[in-house]
């Protein structure tokens, strides 16, 4: 059934490192062998065996609208037509940037990047010219790419390998990153009140999605808003994931809660690596070539990039946050009822079309040491169960689903059925 992608993945062992280009890839927290694509459609990948699935993960957030986008491959192919890149100014940058500043209530001005790891890098450097303050603020289980000063206790893939920090990380970096516990503002207090003047910026993800889908607890991200406007330091929220993808202006504008510089990745794109930063204009104000703050990008604001990213979030405004709900909503309610029928200790938690199946005897999770409790076992053989009946989950119990508006009616049914016989196998 699989063996086309086992052979692929002895063969990419021979050049790549572990055979991927990102961990969560190697399929190692779920006990299996990578599958490898060729092609995507609609709600359906097709792997290089012909095994059809419906997609579950939507390349980790940025096919919100599915595969192959009949308007978003127009875009890309007219863009290309004359030329893939120039090193130079676009118009196209211009327009989504606007449209950015638009759309996400906290942001004046904005920077194109080329990923979210980058965007994160950028900002904290940002943040910390602008309070010329040295330390940071991160939490347990939040990951905001691989940057040196993000892998402390970082989530997703460095959870799932066992790698919270990870070797080259020097203690000196290590030393200006402070970790808090996640929707714990006890925790976060207790570091400023211990670093005092000290403090250039709080990174948070306002819905974490990194440890699985984590939500924040009521007024947990106002009250980190008001810790920063009494330590004189920033806000960031890392809506790398959520940007677009919960609401038109991301969790911000979900919570009512503006942060001082947010990142930005994923949809922004259309599917194509891209990243991004903004904020207030003071702020932004600072970024060469204005100002003395450095950062820079041979492939920033690339014109496929940049045309894909437009046309998304120029669809964005056609009711579809309506639709994903719907599609959404009627899975977890499936999904839920098969946890009763079953008698199964599993816990859903949801926010728009982001989603995770806990194998816990908790009702909720609020934090890192909530999810290093998990069933990670049941969770992987969950997985293949899942795989081998035709539906492409996360790799990890440590990641989110992030649903598409291409899934329909027939997928929701897929999805249910194959949910309550993969539980009722696990019994």
């Amino acid at each position: 059934m699989y063996n086309n992608s086992k052979n692929a993945f002895n063969e990419a062992k021979k050049f790549i490192p572990g055979g991927v280009n990102s961990p969560v890839r190697a399929f190692k927290s779920v006990n299996s062998t990578p599958v490898f694509f060729q092609r995507g459609y609609g709600s359906k990948m097709v792997d290089i065996d012909n095994n059809e699935y419906i997609d579950c993960v939507s390349s980790w957030g940025p096919l919100i609208f599915g595969h192959a986008n009949e308007a978003i491959i127009k875009s890309l192919t007219e863009t290309s037509k004359n030329g893939t890149t120039y090193g130079a100014s676009t118009e196209l940058e211009t327009l989504v940037a606007k449209k950015i500043v638009d759309m996400v209530p906290s942001i004046e001005k904005v920077r194109m990047v080329n990923s979210g790891t980058e965007a994160t890098m950028s900002a904290i450097r940002l943040a910390r010219g602008y309070t010329n303050k040295e330390k940071i603020i991160k939490f347990s289980g939040n990951y905001h790419g691989h940057g040196d000063s993000f892998l402390i206790k970082a989530g997703s893939g460095a959870v799932t390998l066992g790698l919270p920090d990870s070797p080259g990380v020097t203690r000196n970096i290590a030393k200006d990153t402070l970790i808090a516990n996640f929707n714990d503002i006890n925790s976060v207090e207790k570091l400023f009140n211990q670093n005092k003047n000290n403090i250039a910026a709080i990174i948070v993800e306002p819905i974490a999605g990194n440890m699985g889908l984590v939500k924040p607890q009521k007024n947990f991200l106002h009250e980190l808003r008001n810790l920063c406007n009494q330590f004189n330091s920033l806000l960031i929220f890392d809506e790398v994931m959520t940007g677009f993808r919960v609401s038109p202006g991301g969790a911000q504008e979900l919570y009512n809660v503006n942060p001082d510089l947010t990142t930005l990745g994923k949809i922004i794109g259309g599917g194509l690596p891209v990243g991004a930063y903004g904020g207030k204009e003071e702020i932004m104000n600072l970024l060469a070539p204005k100002g003395p703050v450095y950062q820079a990008g041979t492939l920033s604001g690339n014109p496929l990039a940049m045309s894909a990213g437009l046309t998304v979030l120029n669809m964005l405004e056609n009711n579809i946050y309506e639709s994903l709900e719907n599609i959404s909503k009627k899975i977890e309610d499936g999904w839920n009822q098969n946890i009763i029928e079953t008698k199964t200790n599993a816990h859903i938690a949801r926010v728009g079309s982001m989603m995770t199946l806990f194998f816990t005897d908790k009702n909720e999770i609020n934090n890192y040491d909530d999810a290093l409790k998990l069933n990670t076992d049941k969770y992987a053989k969950y997985f293949k169960l899942m795989l081998d009946m035709g539906v492409y989950l996360p790799p990890s119990q440590y990641e989110c689903l992030f649903l598409s508006s291409a899934i329909d009616e027939n997928d929701i049914s897929h999805l249910i059925e194959s949910n309550k016989k993969a539980l009722e196998e696990l019994k």
